[in-house]
Formats: structure tokens, sequence, C-alpha cells
């Protein structure tokens, strides 16, 4: 999508941008309006009829399967979710699960290689080389330095000849394929691409091997990929190196803190070793769950499945032993001053996506941010004209585990940072003393609805939102009876909820401030 070069249109694009990157959810963002979803009765049947053509099983190794059979197209869009994240990652070692998301296209000991026997002892070579590398700086030996930095990309060069390059999307793209892609987040990482129908098989096998048989190929190489896109998007950005910040004053023990793509440190210092290791650890059979949505037999994929991924070992799970944030009991800030445009941001923390009250939240976010007719928009940009766009996420940076709820708006010219904080607080305020009008929530779950309806238009939207609410809430089921909670919501549940939640000690204020 092109955009216009104007400055502060460019400097929304980047917002969203490096939003999208924190949280790994460029494909992720449309979930979010399906949590915005309203039951009503106009819908229901058809709401049931799609329950109804919802197949699932577990293979005896614990991969779990959900399989929404439907014919309009010959196109079935396919999902493997892998339950570990950025949140998920040992200390010191941030980024491993980006890191193997991109390995995860470099294929197998069949697939990108022109000869894997004798590709693997000069990868084996590239990791000594590198250890060696590391060992001769940190002694400040530059002679040595030089020597093994020249001997590593005569060994690079070679293992480059015998890599077939982007093997594995050929192969998908020559099917049918379209879509291949995955998304790394605080929570999960997602894999995820569309066939014809008639290549199911085909599907199956390719994605069972490179998670039952991956070479981490090409390693160096997609280090410094993974480096420029860290400098790209947080290093050489203010927005980036504000959210970073501001994430990091938020939260204080809980991972949430860290950045999904991982600190420049921590990447440097990754080796082969620790991404096997974290596949091995995290990419069991029990923490992976495939969504299979379009023209499908539901026996039909449960044989295949149990012939491809049943050869998958049971392997134990590693207990979670994430620290639990504590209770915040002060406003904290952050200011920056960089190179750009004003830019305030405003954070609360807020139950998980599995709480009871995930429904008023989700109506909350709606009413005060989802596009033009929300409560900033009208008031902030329209008729205040204070602020160029004012918008905000319920969910940051994830939502699996207890999270934030971030409002953002940047500043018109002429204008500051604390008009806008007063006009943003004013509208939070509201929420706490004055009752939304039915009519006002009527329209929010009216578009919620829409947004419904549009993801189960949508093969790869549903698939998301099925495995999303399987894995995060138990159940895919909760995906449906999420409709009937959020039609459920009274202005009572939002004004209750509205003053535990938005309190001064509850607040988490951030300020991008041009650079005098």
């Amino acid at each position: 999508m092109q955009i216009k070069k104007s400055w502060w249109r460019q400097a929304i694009a980047t917002f969203l941008c490096v939003g999208m990157l924190w949280l790994g959810l460029w494909p992720q963002a449309a979930l979010a309006r399906t949590h915005n979803i309203v039951a009503a009765a106009s819908i229901q049947p058809y709401l049931d009829r799609v329950m109804q053509r919802v197949t699932e099983f577990r293979l005896d190794n614990g991969m779990k399967f959900i399989v929404l059979e439907r014919h309009q197209a010959p196109v079935v869009s396919f999902l493997t979710y892998a339950d570990v994240g950025g949140a998920n990652e040992p200390d010191g070692k941030t980024g491993v699960a980006h890191f193997l998301e991109h390995l995860a296209f470099k294929g197998t000991t069949r697939i990108g290689t022109k000869n894997y026997a004798a590709e693997k002892p000069l990868l084996d070579d590239l990791d000594k080389l590198s250890q060696q590398i590391q060992a001769a700086k940190a002694t400040g030996k530059e002679a040595e330095v030089a020597q093994l930095q020249d001997q590593f990309k005569k060994v690079e060069a070679q293992a480059a000849e015998l890599v077939k390059q982007n093997e594995f999307g050929r192969i998908v793209e020559q099917a049918g394929g379209e879509g291949l892609n995955a998304t790394t987040s605080t929570d999960a990482t997602r894999y995820f691409y569309s066939f014809p129908s008639n290549k199911l098989e085909l599907w199956m096998s390719l994605e069972s091997e490179r998670f039952l048989d991956p070479v981490m190929r090409e390693f160096y190489k997609e280090k410094d990929v993974i480096l420029e896109e860290r400098r790209l998007r947080v290093d050489n950005s203010p927005i980036g190196k504000m959210l970073e910040a501001f994430i990091d004053t938020a939260y204080k023990v809980h991972p949430y803190r860290r950045p999904v793509i991982g600190y420049d440190g921590d990447i440097r210092n990754l080796t082969r070793e620790d991404v096997q290791e974290f596949f091995d650890t995290h990419y069991v059979p029990s923490k992976l769950t495939i969504a299979i949505v379009g023209d499908v037999n539901p026996a039909q994929v449960k044989k295949l499945a149990e012939t491809y991924f049943g050869r998958y070992k049971a392997k134990p799970t590693t207990p979670e032993t994430l620290a639990a944030e504590p209770k915040q009991t002060e406003t904290r800030e952050i200011t920056l001053q960089l190179p750009s445009q004003p830019w305030y941001l405003e954070g609360y923390h807020r139950p998980a996506m599995n709480h009871p009250d995930n429904a008023i939240y989700d109506i909350i976010g709606s009413i005060l941010s989802d596009g033009r007719t929300s409560r900033l928009y009208k008031s902030l940009v329209e008729k205040q004209q204070i602020a160029l766009t004012a918008q905000g996420f319920s969910g940051f940076p994830g939502d699996k585990y207890p999270t934030m709820m971030l409002f953002y708006a940047l500043t018109a010219p002429g204008h500051t940072v604390d008009e806008v904080a007063k006009g943003l607080r004013s509208q939070i305020d509201r929420l706490k003393t004055e009752p939304v009008s039915a009519e006002e929530l009527d329209r929010v779950k009216t578009q919620a609805r829409a947004g419904l309806l549009g993801t189960l238009n949508s093969n790869d939207g549903m698939a998301s939102a099925l495995v999303e609410y399987e894995v995060k809430t138990g159940s895919w089921k909760n995906l449906f009876k999420q409709l009937d909670a959020i039609a459920a919501v009274t202005p009572a549940d939002i004004q209750r909820v509205a003053q535990a939640t938005f309190q001064p000690q509850n607040r988490t204020i951030g300020r991008l401030l041009p650079k005098e």
C-alpha cells in the first residue's frame, strides 16, 4: 500500500507499522476485531450452522486439529499455531522465537539443499568459526579476528552454493499456494498459507516435514536480516524507541516488557544451538494447534494428519514459570526527545483475554478508539483539532497474560502533548462518570457484529479466530460465547470496569517530544 508522503501520514504509518511489529500482528491485527463481536438474532442461525461444521480431534502425540468445512470455493486455508512467543524466551536470548520463525522457511534435509550430506559439515564449521571469532574479539586479537572472518566468508560461500534458495516457497507457489507467511508475537508464533483443495496432502507433507526435520541453514545471513529489521523499525525509528521504552516502563518483571524482535545485543549473541534448543523445548506436539478451514472432508483431514503429523513423538512440555507482574501502585512516566513529531501515549493494565470482563474491555476499546465514530477521534481530531490521529489497542503487547489498554495520539501542529493528554483523559473519565447511552452502545455492538461477519467470510480469518480462542481460552467454542458476552454488556458494566481500570496509580504515560 502506497502512503502519501506528507509528514503526518508517514508518522501515523510508522507508528502503526512499529506497533504491528511489536505485536507480531500484521495478519493478527484483524483478530482484534473478532473480539469485538456480538450475537444477534439475525445472524445466530448462521453462527449455529458454522459451529455445526467444525470438527476437532487430537492425535495420540497431543497435537490438536480444528477443521471448519465450507465448500463455497475449492480452496483451503491452513494455520499452524505454536503456543510460544517472545514471552517464553530465556533471559538474555530475546528474539529467539522470531529468529526461529525466519528459519522455519529455510527447509529440511531434503528441501532447500542440493546435497545435505555435504552441506551439514559446512554449517557445523560456520558455528565453530563464529565461536572462535567471538573469543578472539573478546581478547582483542584483531589479526586473528580478521583471519577467522576471511575463513568464515569462504565457508559461508561454499555452504551457499549448496542451498536451493526459497525452495519451500517455490514448491508452494508452483502448486497454487498463496499467502505463505508467518508472524511472531509475545504470545505465539503462527505459520499460514492457502492451497487449492486438491493440494491437501501436499500441505500435510510440507508442513509436517518442516517441523519434523528442520535445518537451521543460512543462520548468519538471517541474523543480519533481523538486525537490519531492528535498526529500521526500532533503533532508527523514534516511534520504535518510544514503544520499547514505554513498555519497559509499564512492566517491571513480566516478559511482556521485552520486544518480540529482541534486544540488539541478544540477537548478536544468539547461536544456531540456541535456536535449535528453543525449538526442541517449545515446538512439541502438545503446543501445536492447527486450524484448517475450507473445502475439505474432515475424515480425510484426520486420516492424513495421523499419517503425516502422527510421526511426531510425544514430548513433555516445559512448565511455564513466567514472573507475575506486581500490581502497579503509582503513575509511571517516560519522556523521550528525538527527531519526531510529538506523540502522546497512555496505557492502563487490564486482565488477560480469558478474564470474565474481557467483553467489557472490548466494548470500552471500541467506544474510545474504534474508527472515525469513536470518542477519541470525534473529540480530539474532529472537534478540538488538537490531534491528527487518536486511537488505541486493547491487548498490548499481548493478551494471553494480563495486558494493557494503550491509547495514543499524534499532536496536531500548533498544539502540545499536554493538550492531547487533557483531551484524552477527559474522554476516559467520561466513561467513569457518565453511563454510555443505549444508542451509542447499540452502534458499537452493530459494528462488532459486522466485524464478525467479515471474519466468517474469510477462511484465513476464521482459522485465526478459531485457533486463537482454542489456545487462549481453552475452546474454540468460546469465540461464539463471546458474542453473547458482548451482547450482555450494559452501561453499568462499562462504568464499573472503567472506574476500576482508569486510575492514576494504574497509568503509564509516554511523551515523544521533538529534539531541541
